[in-house]
């Protein structure tokens, strides 16, 4: 077990190809398709250093240089806003660059999920980690990754985020299924599949973008065969260490009921948008009244 290991490591993959948003992803990362006045990539960074992450490593590919810019100072840019005396816009530009050292490392060739985590074990070397995927957003008010973290300090396996979903959705989903551990908040995982057909789910409960894991999970995605789409799925890993007898083979859920943005398509993308637009203290209302108005 890796009882006694903090996470300190982030991974976040950011190499797909962002195929449902063309053209507007012809020429630029899915991942800097912007919410509200941020790109989505920045809630994803934000939240890792807000759980105390302090090492973050960014899996990317080919047309991702853009990610690198955003997080990366621009001073010529910072000193036009200073000599237009523009204080907000300059302290937005300059906070993201400040959120903290981040790492790039080229995934080369698109195999899947669970071969850009396989990606990151030189960076990671032999500790815990958390990955997080960008599609998914949690909102700042819910500490998810902090209760996940908890969880694997706790029992040295690996975590995963599971919500509730329509059974009639699943199949769009990695499902778990789990069984209740008396006394704790976090539940077993006895098995995963991916994207199941309804009729053959377990449950109804998805597994999210998020997880904390034993870095054992590096050797067993070495000996993952490409599974679904022909790529390395990440849940096939997960669903060896969940079966295994190994002491550093479980795996372990957390029922996240808080709330959380899909950016995964162009309709769960506008709703994310303006579920959290409609939060804003700068707008929100007028947004709502605006909304209101349209509708009727």
């Amino acid at each position: 077990m890796t009882l006694g290991k903090s996470v300190r490591k982030a991974v976040i993959p950011a190499a797909g190809l962002g195929t449902r948003f063309l053209p507007a992803t012809k020429a630029m990362p899915k991942e800097m398709l912007p919410v509200v006045d941020e790109p989505a990539i920045q809630y994803v960074v934000e939240e890792a250093v807000r759980a105390g992450l302090t090492d973050l490593l960014m899996i990317t590919g080919r047309n991702k240089r853009a990610l690198e810019d955003h997080f990366d100072r621009a001073p010529a840019l910072e000193r036009t806003l200073e000599l237009k005396g523009d204080t907000a816009k300059l302290e937005a530009v300059q906070y993201a660059s400040d959120l903290g050292p981040i790492h790039y490392v080229r995934q080369g060739e698109a195999k899947g999920l669970g071969h850009a985590v396989l990606c990151a074990r030189q960076h990671v070397g032999d500790e815990p980690f958390a990955v997080l995927l960008g599609d998914d957003l949690i909102d700042e008010r819910d500490e998810l990754l902090t209760t996940m973290m908890a969880v694997q300090a706790k029992t040295g396996g690996s975590v995963v985020a599971l919500i509730e979903v329509d059974p009639a959705q699943i199949s769009a989903y990695g499902c778990a299924d789990i069984s209740a551990i008396e006394g704790e908040g976090y539940v077993r995982v006895n098995s995963l599949v991916e994207k199941p057909a309804v009729e053959d789910a377990p449950s109804n409960l998805a597994v999210i973008g998020r997880y904390v894991l034993h870095p054992v999970v590096f050797d067993v995605l070495e000996q993952t065969e490409p599974g679904r789409g022909g790529e390395i799925q990440l849940t096939d890993a997960l669903q060896t260490l969940a079966t295994s007898e190994a002491e550093d083979g479980g795996v372990y859920g957390v029922v996240f009921g808080g709330r959380r943005y899909d950016t995964g398509d162009k309709f769960s993308y506008i709703k994310a948008v303006i579920s959290i637009a409609s939060e804003r203290v700068d707008f929100g209302e007028d947004l709502k009244t605006w909304m209101k108005a349209f509708v009727s």
